[in-house]
């Protein structure tokens, strides 16, 4: 049996990057998936990548986290088919263009706002029932380190995921005494699509693939885990800094290593 066996988990932006890995390892601990991204196709693939290890359980939605109406319309279902939800995996996000914020036009502004922060008061309005109906609803909300320390340039979402974290802390203290955990997850320097666009000259070899820090993601999803309202640097499992590279990352007595 895995750690997630039977439990009902919706992850967003769920098809590449650490979305992508944290649905293939809830897979392999037996979890029933709901994976949420814009993409049909991306949607298709990890599909694919899920049936090639006999995982064939995997419910597909196209899914726009920057509007409350697809959140809604989710909730409906997941409430007509299974009467609750047991795990939710905020992830989805956007980067945006890294600029001045002096010349951001202000579409662009609202719509990382809207993806990095917005989304999770939606999926919070359209989901609460459903966590709060199961014996041992959790939410893991991937925030970023932008969040507690300001940048150049990354102003729109260093704001909205530190905004996002008050929101969650604020949620913690109102589901006070249910069985409704929540907690913040930072991954930290992990090798993705939008850590290649914040970062083009970097050699990706020197940052950790998401699968190794899916454990921190399995704990924080298990019912019997009680951490509320916890800020989780994610453990990074199964790697090895680079030659030269070892003052970056802080080796843990249990052999991992978080970004030092």
């Amino acid at each position: 049996m895995g750690q997630l066996d039977g439990r009902l988990a919706l992850i967003t932006g769920g098809t590449k990057g650490i979305g992508a890995a944290v649905a293939e390892r809830f897979a392999a601990e037996g979890a029933d998936l709901i994976i949420a991204a814009r993409n049909s196709d991306d949607l298709e693939a990890i599909d694919d990548r899920l049936r090639q290890t006999g995982y064939d359980r995997a419910i597909l939605v196209p899914f726009d986290v920057s509007r409350p109406e697809p959140a809604i319309e989710l909730s409906n279902i997941v409430h007509e088919r299974f009467g609750k939800l047991d795990v939710l995996v905020s992830n989805a996000g956007m980067l945006g263009t890294l600029m001045p914020i002096a010349q951001m036009e202000a579409k662009e502004f609202e719509k990382i706002v809207a993806t990095n922060f917005h989304a999770l008061q939606y999926q919070l309005y359209a989901f609460h029932d459903l966590l709060r109906a199961s014996d041992a609803g959790r939410l893991i909300a991937v925030s970023s380190g932008a969040a507690v320390a300001p940048r150049p340039y990354w102003s729109p979402y260093g704001a909205a995921k530190a905004a996002m974290e008050f929101v969650l802390q604020s949620y913690v203290k109102e589901t006070k005494g249910t069985p409704v955990r929540a907690n913040i997850i930072d991954p930290g320097r992990i090798r993705t699509e939008m850590r290649a666009a914040a970062y083009p000259g970097e050699e990706k070899e020197t940052v950790p693939e998401p699968s190794c820090i899916t454990s921190s993601f399995v704990r924080l999803a298990s019912a019997d885990c009680d951490d509320n309202g916890t800020r989780v640097l994610a453990e990074i499992e199964n790697w090895e800094p680079t030659a030269g590279d070892e003052a970056r990352w802080q080796k843990q007595a249990n052999g991992t290593y978080l970004p030092a």
